[in-house]
């Protein structure tokens, strides 16, 4: 195999499709539920769509330290608060592969039956709702934030924070997806020149 094009396959998975999804997560990762002046977070989307189109490890870690770096930055430099920063933090780390393996596995239904878009639509919101409780709870019961932890203010919070959490993942995920869809029909570029098999 010629160095230089296994070099590009192997180490760097930057194509089009994977800039875009790394500067969806950029724009979005201030806020997590969005303002007047913000999209809410694209992350959990970022994710699955990754994985969905086999965008392999070296993305996968590629958007985990993009997500730390863009916390970090909001923290330190926008004036972001730090609420959601504690040991539970690195739990984010099996939140994200929750979704990008839901991802993965959404890939290998037939991708334009429409037969199996039930089946996708089940993985995506298992995922997502997979991603919410680890999220969710070891930030509950690892934050300190909530000293009187109980199951009746946990389920609160959880119909609080869920419907958002899984609405906005989902229409990202869909309009994206059908956005893309669109474009490879009008093309006809195949999802293999936009994004890295590895």
């Amino acid at each position: 195999m010629n160095l230089t094009l296994w070099h590009q396959t192997k180490f760097l998975p930057i194509k089009s499709g994977a800039i875009a999804l790394i500067l969806l997560m950029a724009a979005t990762r201030f806020h997590h539920f969005g303002d007047t002046l913000s999209l809410p977070d694209a992350s959990l989307a970022v994710f699955f769509l990754a994985g969905f189109w086999s965008g392999g490890i070296v993305l996968f870690v590629t958007l985990l330290l993009e997500a730390g770096v863009i916390d970090y930055l909001a923290i330190t430099q926008f004036g972001v608060s730090d609420f959601c920063i504690s040991p539970a933090y690195v739990f984010l780390i099996p939140t994200y592969a929750a979704v990008w393996f839901g991802g993965r596995f959404s890939a290998t239904f037939s991708t334009h039956a429409l037969t199996h878009l039930p089946a996708k639509i089940l993985v995506l919101v298992a995922s997502i709702s997979l991603a919410f409780l680890i999220s969710n709870g070891s930030f509950y019961l690892l934050s300190d934030k909530y000293p009187d932890t109980n199951w009746l203010e946990y389920s609160s919070r959880f119909m609080q924070y869920y419907p958002p959490y899984l609405q906005y993942s989902v229409i990202y995920v869909a309009l994206i997806y059908l956005s893309t869809h669109l474009v490879r029909q009008i093309t006809g570029l195949n999802s293999e020149s936009v994004w890295p098999k590895i």
